[in-house]
């Protein structure tokens, strides 16, 4: 192999998608878009590979040239080029995966615990929209179901923006809070935990087959605080896919057409993921894999008490400032989660 396998196997895919655009009759397919997207993404993968291999080659041709100081000026800034042209890569080649460029629908839930979980489900909440927020991306807010007392008990929003589903995918799972409660009189320390699911939105209705007799569309009056239009009509759309038993609503919108359209986006991406679930289990059964998804195998935790630090438990990575944490600053579990780095730092990835 010329470059090494992952590359080999891409530069193979780009002949093969290359030569398919190339058939006439190829633009009457229904993944003709589908491919070409693919190609591009492939084509900008290997190219920032072969620029950064050209400038190692330079910073070799650099250094036979002994320790000139100029050289030596120009070495440095060569090598701090290709270390950063390196972490681009690097993160490209981990955004590479099928919906990574979608944008992403998040839901958040509370686990037992009543007002307690219906709190920490909002605290997570503000703690994704202030990451959008510093980001400078867009969302748009489905449903959020208030809690009795305070909090939420549910919410589905829209991250707008290329990658936002590949940035946060591996936010999927249980959120484990640990603080003095501010709901107990007698301030003893609560433990509180909420699910988060990450969907891409499917824009592609190919992807999933739905038959429309196999929905069911209610529509109800919007429980939300609103305007004056918002909670006296039936403007609120309920779908149900009855062979799943899968549920999605929208209330947000004056328009009942437009929370419709909405709730048919989570409708098409909670039953894509629903699939794609049914085929990790399997090649898990086939592969004999056996991983714990109970309730309680938390995936992060968030302790404010005794001592302050959030943990993610799948890499290790740690940071000591809770509270930034949850003012969004988020990008440093991001990435060592997307790069499988496995070290404790206060809040620094390296790549």
């Amino acid at each position: 192999m010329k470059y090494g396998g992952f590359f080999d196997e891409k530069l193979s895919k780009i002949s093969s998608l290359s030569k398919e655009t190339k058939d006439p009759l190829f633009w009457e397919s229904k993944d003709s878009q589908k491919k070409v997207a693919e190609l591009s993404c492939l084509e900008k993968v290997c190219a920032s590979y072969f620029t950064a291999e050209a400038e190692k080659d330079e910073i070799k041709g650099l250094l036979s040239l002994g320790e000139d100081e100029e050289i030596l000026k120009e070495l440095h800034q060569k090598t701090a080029l290709l270390l950063n042209k390196a972490n681009e890569l690097s993160i490209t080649y981990a955004l590479s995966g099928k919906h990574d460029e979608s944008n992403a629908i998040i839901s958040i839930h509370p686990g037992a615990g009543g007002t307690e979980s219906c709190d920490w489900a909002q605290m997570l909440l503000r703690m994704y929209l202030r990451w959008t927020e510093r980001k400078g991306y867009k969302t748009q807010m489905l449903e959020l179901l208030p809690g009795d007392v305070a909090g939420i008990k549910s919410v589905t929003f829209l991250i707008i923006a290329k990658y936002a589903y590949g940035w946060l995918k591996k936010e999927k799972g249980i959120h484990r809070l640990v603080r003095i409660s501010p709901f107990d009189a007698n301030k003893r320390r609560h433990t509180s935990f909420a699910s988060v699911f990450v969907m891409p939105e499917i824009t592609d209705p190919i992807e999933v087959e739905i038959d429309e007799a196999d929905l069911r569309i209610d529509t109800f009056r919007s429980s939300g605080a609103g305007g004056q239009h918002v909670n006296k009509t039936d403007s609120a759309i309920r779908i149900t896919h009855i062979p799943t038993g899968i549920v999605a609503s929208c209330q947000n919108e004056r328009s009942q057409y437009q929370n419709k359209e909405n709730a048919l986006k989570v409708l098409y991406s909670r039953l894509y993921e629903q699939q794609e679930e049914e085929r990790r289990k399997e090649l898990e059964k086939i592969g004999g894999e056996k991983k714990d998804i109970a309730w309680g195998s938390q995936i992060r935790s968030y302790v404010f008490q005794p001592y302050t630090q959030v943990k993610d438990h799948r890499t290790g990575f740690t940071v000591g400032n809770g509270k930034a944490v949850m003012d969004g600053e988020l990008d440093g579990f991001l990435l060592s989660e997307l790069m499988g780095s496995r070290h404790q730092e206060t809040g620094k990835v390296l790549l």
